[in-house]
């Protein structure tokens, strides 16, 4: 079958070319893969970023998130029949969706949102995972707290207001100039443009604060939050409780918490909590999204799709950081739509 690998990590590593089909284990759904998206996460397990996290063989297939159709099921699989529609986030040690087709275990896998394309269900199951597990299952959120979302305009941040909205709470987000009046429609209450303004100093006494950004803004999003508040970050450091959630060796785990120390230590101070949240698949969680996505709740937003053909142009136009959204990866396409 066609697929996108890699062979070594690299920043611009990775070519089309012809694997094996994928083997279908007693509790696997192959998918007939319609469509991806590519994520940050693909960048940085391209450059190598995650090998001592997640050590994968070469070659590599990139690519969590897909859209398709079951072709086969294993002998244990219950939930899913051949012609069903389906997406999922591929779990973090068998990854491959920028192929025809992928095995994907079926605990991970939901049935497609009957009111979203291919590519759109496609560009759901990382990011509306991750605004999950933040919102719901770490912070657990309640109506009328607080909540700062860094990088609105993100896969992620557009994900996360729409949710926080629907928890009921107030949001605040922060993002470009150029974007203000666009995530303000998505639901934020109060947008800080990070050209003009500094949120640490605009926003005071929020129950959460979901970083995604460098070490700066992680470290500033503390004096925000008011005591017993909670700093969930996606960008770390991480921490020894991540390592041992991981199965990490016990020096890993004393590496990361050696690296987590120090915004640990001033979370403390504050009387705050950090947490470094990495999602993992979650079929009955996706399950759940879909409910949100069928209801209106939660809509998909997509800046561009490209053809499977011009996978290496999709991820280095996300490399850019200016997508809003999400970028997609559609199995006929001639060309990327604007």
């Amino acid at each position: 079958m066609k697929a996108f690998f890699i062979e070594r990590y690299g920043k611009q590593n990775g070519r089309i070319g012809d694997l094996p089909e994928p083997l279908v284990g007693a509790h696997d759904v192959l998918i007939q893969v319609r469509a991806s998206s590519v994520n940050p996460l693909d960048l940085k397990i391209r450059s190598g970023e995650f090998k001592m996290i997640l050590p994968y063989q070469m070659p590599l297939i990139l690519g969590n998130d897909v859209a398709g159709v079951v072709l086969s099921t294993g002998a244990a699989v219950k939930r899913f029949k051949p012609g069903y529609e389906v997406y999922a986030r591929a779990p973090d040690n068998r990854i491959g969706t920028f192929a025809e087709r992928i095995a994907v275990d079926e605990t991970a896998v939901a049935l497609k949102p009957a009111n979203l394309a291919m590519t759109e269900a496609a560009c759901m199951p990382l990011v509306a995972l991750t605004a999950w597990q933040a919102l719901v299952e770490v912070a657990n959120v309640q109506k009328g707290q607080k909540v700062l979302i860094h990088a609105g305009s993100g896969g992620v941040g557009t994900v996360a207001i729409q949710l926080a909205k629907h928890l009921g709470a107030f949001v605040a987000t922060t993002t470009s100039t150029a974007n203000v009046a666009w995530v303000k429609a998505l639901g934020a209450d109060v947008v800080i443009d990070y050209k003009q303004q500094d949120f640490a100093n605009e926003l005071r006494d929020y129950d959460v604060v979901l970083n995604s950004l460098g070490g700066d803004v992680l470290e500033k999003s503390l004096r925000v939050l008011k005591p017993g508040g909670q700093l969930i970050s996606l960008s770390g450091p991480p921490t020894a409780q991540f390592a041992q959630e991981q199965g990490l060796s016990w020096l890993l785990g004393v590496v990361m918490r050696l690296l987590s120390s120090g915004i640990r230590r001033k979370a403390r101070q504050h009387g705050v909590g950090y947490s470094f949240l990495f999602m993992r698949a979650d079929g009955i969680q996706l399950q759940k999204i879909t409910a949100l996505i069928e209801a209106g709740v939660i809509k998909p937003v997509i800046d561009r799709t490209f053809p499977f053909d011009q996978i290496a142009d999709a991820l280095h136009y996300v490399e850019q950081g200016r997508a809003k959204g999400k970028v997609a990866i559609a199995a006929n396409l001639k060309s990327p739509s604007p």
